[in-house]
């Protein structure tokens, strides 16, 4: 078990290892944790070139969600450092549940975008191969996936594996009742599970004042389980807080809590508009906490930086950016009789009566519609779109 396990009672401190903003502190605790990183020059510029990636990623995302090619995406800008930070630390036996506002993590493990944009372009319901990635498709329940992370946690300890879960869920998933029988599940069975909070301060358009009356990492405790509250808009500190999160986990002392404080400077998701519900001061006051920023300001004051460096992380970041684009434009038209693929991996009689009660209605509408009417009923075998 860790030494940095929080005492279960009262606030808890919101920890930075950069230079600490508005309401953070240092912590000394969790640089310990990094010490192989700090002094790995290449190391460093790595996490500002994901940094730098994703923002370049999300940006052209929401662009082509504004252009229609893709049906709906839920921006990340803001909270970069979140995804970077807890990706990086994560080793081959943490298996990550994501929602969908994690989906650009699956870049960081390697899913190639034609993969990553399926489900968002409304062509296919996933898009890759949990085991080959270690990450799961995006769960769009709010707080079901805890669940899932808790499942997987409490089989692989049965079963003898190292294998570990990483729930990663916003502040508002603290409100619903499949996050807190998760979070009571793994304290009762010790299951080898992270539950990680990104608290970006709104559930949609509710403000964390009032959802909850504490922290939610205080809110772990009452199950028993030990958190740290961190700077989430401070990559290192994030990086800090998972590896200390899973070395508890590792080491046997059961679930454990990460509460990472930042901000969505975007909307909810394409389809949100967010100045119903918050004012543009307090956007630009977040804003200048910008943690792509933040770690391009750190490197640079370390001398770590180049501009020929800032010029090749600019490079990859318009690299991937266009292979996203091409991707999209790459993917097939959603099938409309697709939706009675993959739903049992045998047929099943009640699929197939809908499927064909179904393909009927598309022959009685005639011209490209009638095209999509399956040959057959579903075997199960099909492949994905």
């Amino acid at each position: 078990m860790t030494t940095e396990c929080t005492d279960l009672s009262g606030p808890l401190p919101t920890s930075s290892v950069m230079a600490p903003e508005a309401g953070s502190t240092a912590a000394p605790a969790l640089k310990d944790r990094l010490r192989d990183i700090l002094d790995d020059h290449e190391a460093l510029l790595g996490l500002y070139r994901d940094l730098a990636v994703l923002r370049r990623i999300d940006e052209q995302c929401l662009a082509l969600a504004r252009q229609g090619a893709l049906a709906l995406w839920a921006p990340i800008v803001g909270q970069e450092a979140v995804l970077v930070g807890a990706a990086r630390a994560a080793d081959r036996h943490d298996h990550l549940f994501i929602s969908y506002r994690e989906s650009l993590m699956a870049h960081l493990r390697g899913v190639p975008p034609e993969q990553v944009l399926p489900m968002w372009r409304g062509s296919a319901l996933g898009g890759w191969d949990p085991a080959e990635y270690g990450i799961t498709n995006p769960a769009i329940i709010v707080g079901a996936h805890g669940l899932h992370a808790t499942g997987y946690a409490m089989a692989a300890a049965l079963d003898g594996s190292q294998d570990r879960a990483i729930a990663f869920f916003g502040d508002g998933a603290t409100s619903q009742g499949d996050l807190n029988e998760a979070l009571n599940f793994a304290a009762t069975t010790t299951a080898p599970v992270v539950f990680f909070c990104t608290n970006n301060q709104f559930a949609i358009s509710v403000p964390i004042a009032q959802q909850t009356a504490v922290q939610p990492a205080q809110r772990a405790h009452g199950f028993g389980i030990p958190s740290l509250r961190v700077d989430g808009n401070d990559v290192l500190a994030v990086l800090a807080a998972t590896r200390t999160a899973t070395a508890h986990v590792q080491a046997g002392g059961g679930p454990y809590f990460v509460e990472a404080v930042t901000y969505r400077l975007g909307p909810h998701t394409t389809n949100d508009d967010p100045t119903r519900y918050r004012s543009a001061a307090e956007l630009e006051a977040w804003r200048a906490r910008d943690p792509v920023e933040r770690m391009r300001g750190f490197l640079a004051d370390s001398g770590l930086i180049t501009e020929s460096d800032a010029d090749v992380v600019r490079s990859a970041a318009d690299d991937a950016a266009q292979r996203y684009r091409t991707a999209c434009a790459e993917l097939p038209e959603p099938d409309a009789a697709g939706i009675f693929e993959h739903v049992y991996a045998a047929p099943h009689p009640l699929i197939v009566e809908e499927r064909h009660a179904y393909a009927d209605y598309l022959a009685s509408l005639g011209g490209a519609a009638a095209t999509a009417v399956p040959a057959g009923p579903s075997t199960g075998k099909e492949v994905p779109r």
